[in-house]
């Protein structure tokens, strides 16, 4: 039966917002733009057809709120709903509100949904259906003496999983019998928290695998065909960072297997649209059923690169009722696609999610780069959604021209104002393991230090260089002859102040020292440009106030200038003050009055779809808690303050 689709309500936000609203006017289809007031004015926004308020800026009562974007459609005269990926997508009582509204969900059917949305419901229909599956507890009985006596059957070490999760939030990793009862406890609250449900599962820890999933696409006319591989193994807190078709892993043989599997797991349950199943792929070739994602994935763009096929258009005309587009045997598969995530967050940190105005972006796009973002200059990246900002993709006739494609890409795509995993990527795509196509999920845990590394020191002394010249008059601060000495004290970002000194000679050459008493060497060339090593400074600059955020040789830098009479700059935990390292949300505290140790959880903040939990920085005693449940706070805000003990 066939349901025209004249336009359409992406219930969504960003890039995907975007993304969806483009194929939709390619078939000729009008588009309507939901948005909280965060998102006023931004681009997905001014590019639809429609837009329309559903609502305040947290999640929960906009972009989460199904009764707003139930009315939403109806006030605009929509008659389809596409979820993108996130927030409702895989909401099952999304699905059933939509077609109680009578309006067309660009997705599968509820009962899909539904029983995909289960880990322990999907796997025991998947085992039942003769899909290989890892061996582990699916059970009702989530009492923790019978999970803590499975966890004995199955085996150290293991997996608890969030049955109705995903992105690694309620999933832990338990090495031994003393830590599963923590982990129960933990993975129970982040799921509830995160999904509305503490159900878990258990499964053996498949060590050092590949994760690989299959994208899968069925129709309402019985047809269900796969589109080959995605290699997903390069993951930090078990959320994809780097993404690759075909993977390096997978031959000829193999893809036929894994294909086969997920096309009989997607039959099984009369799947209709885009899907995808997730496998793990041991060395040994043993591959075993994860879970099955009932949406699009943000990794898609590296399946439209290598098949020439555009999966929204495919969506869409299988909600109006059409068959899909191509056979098994008419899907192409033509050279190697990687694709990055790019995200406001800072890897020296612990991947911390970030806050910030966008202050420089300007995306480099060609024939064989794909740049898919929501991002215009002036933005404010906020805390309440996640903090992916950006994908950027490339496309090679053969795996290391799309690898270096993609570094091409990423170094000459500069991003101010906000800390990003930028040049963390690059290190990432330039390392031997990953070059090699080696990289498992365990690659970031066993490259962490090396993959941090990053030689910042000449992108910070340039950024205090122009700080410097920036106090200067006219005629310059400096002497005509001998050498002119101005002290410095600069926060990078993280808190901590450091001191440095900038040295002048001769009005032409710079020596910056740091507080460890490296140095840098700059000068002016006879044009006035600056160098380093002879070598002329190619960098994009913006000043803003006191600070100077700079990018130079794929590394980005913020400096702010801290005036003297500023004590409080550097003050934090090492006084006793903890402080929110961002906005966002109050999940839980402990007590004003409790003894705490070092290192014991003292408040946990929710912000960018995450919790952070905020440790004591020694032993003594909690004498003041500043903040209630579900308070929203800011960054920098002070949370608690402890006392040390004598």
């Amino acid at each position: 039966m066939t349901k025209s689709i004249n336009r359409l309500l992406v219930a969504n936000r960003g890039e995907i917002a975007l993304r969806v609203m483009r194929s939709a006017n390619a078939l000729g289809i009008e588009t309507v733009a939901v948005f909280s007031e965060a998102d006023r004015g931004t681009p997905h926004v001014l590019f639809a057809d429609r837009a329309i308020c559903i609502g305040p800026s947290q999640a929960a009562l906009s972009y989460l709120n199904i009764e707003a974007i139930i009315e939403a459609a109806v006030k605009t005269g929509a008659d389809a709903i596409h979820p993108g990926y996130g927030f409702l997508a895989e909401n099952a009582a999304f699905a059933a509100a939509c077609a109680t509204a009578g309006l067309n969900f660009v997705g599968p059917s509820v009962e899909a949904i539904e029983l995909m949305g289960s880990k322990r419901e999907s796997k025991i229909r998947m085992l039942a259906a003769g899909v290989p599956c890892v061996p582990g507890y699916s059970g009702k009985d989530q009492s923790d003496e019978i999970l803590i006596t499975e966890a004995a059957t199955i085996g150290f070490p293991l997996m608890v999983k969030a049955s109705a999760g995903g992105g690694g939030r309620g999933m832990r990793l338990v090495a031994s019998p003393e830590e599963l009862p923590g982990a129960l406890a933990s993975a129970r609250s982040e799921a509830l928290s995160a999904f509305g449900s503490d159900e878990l599962i258990l499964e053996r820890a498949i060590i050092r695998p590949r994760h690989v999933e299959i994208q899968v696409f069925g129709d309402s006319h019985g047809n269900t065909i796969h589109l080959g591989e995605r290699d997903c193994s390069v993951q930090r807190r078990h959320q994809k960072v780097i993404e690759e078709a075909p993977s390096p892993a997978v031959n000829e043989a193999l893809r036929a297997r894994m294909g086969e599997a997920a096309v009989l797991a997607a039959g099984n349950i009369d799947y209709t649209g885009a899907g995808t199943v997730e496998f793990l792929l041991d060395a040994d070739g043993s591959f075993y059923f994860m879970e099955m994602n009932t949406r699009l994935q943000v990794e898609h763009p590296v399946t439209e690169m290598i098949t020439g096929l555009d999966l929204v258009d495919w969506q869409l005309r299988v909600a109006r009722g059409e068959e899909l587009p191509l056979t098994q045997d008419e899907i192409e598969f033509e050279g190697h696609a990687i694709e990055v995530r790019l995200y406001a967050e800072d890897p020296t940190r612990d991947f911390m999610p970030q806050t910030g105005e966008v202050l420089v972006w300007q995306p480099e796009n060609n024939e064989d780069l794909r740049v898919d973002h929501a991002l215009a200059e002036g933005q404010e990246i906020s805390a309440f959604y996640d903090p992916m900002i950006a994908k950027v993709a490339a496309w090679g006739p053969d795996r290391e021209d799309a690898r270096r494609c993609l570094i091409t890409g990423l170094n000459e795509t500069p991003l101010l104002g906000i800390r990003n995993n930028k040049s963390w990527l690059v290190n990432c795509l330039q390392h031997t393991t990953f070059a090699d196509g080696e990289a498992t999920t365990a690659f970031i845990g066993d490259h962490a230090d090396e993959l941090q590394h990053a030689d910042i020191r000449p992108a910070q002394a340039l950024a205090v260089v122009l700080l410097a010249l920036r106090h200067a008059p006219d005629a310059g601060p400096w002497a005509s002859t001998g050498v002119m000495s101005w002290p410095f004290r600069i926060d990078f970002g993280d808190a901590e102040v450091v001191g440095i000194s900038v040295d002048m000679r001769d009005n032409r050459h710079f020596t910056v020292t740091f507080a460890d008493q490296h140095f840098e060497e700059l000068a002016l060339d006879e044009d006035g440009q600056l160098t380093i090593d002879g070598q002329l400074i190619v960098a994009t600059t913006v000043i803003a106030g006191n600070a100077v955020h700079l990018e130079y040789d794929g590394v980005s830098v913020c400096a702010t200038e801290i005036m003297q009479q500023d004590s409080a700059a550097g003050a934090g935990a090492s006084d006793g003050r903890l402080v929110a390292p961002m906005p966002g949300r109050i999940v839980r505290h402990a007590n004003e009055g409790d003894a705490v140790k070092e290192g014991d959880i003292v408040v946990v903040l929710e912000a960018m779809k995450m919790e952070h939990e905020i440790a004591a920085p020694f032993d003594g005693l909690l004498t003041d808690v500043s903040v209630e449940v579900d308070q929203q706070v800011t960054g920098r805000q002070l949370l608690a303050m402890i006392e040390a003990e004598d």
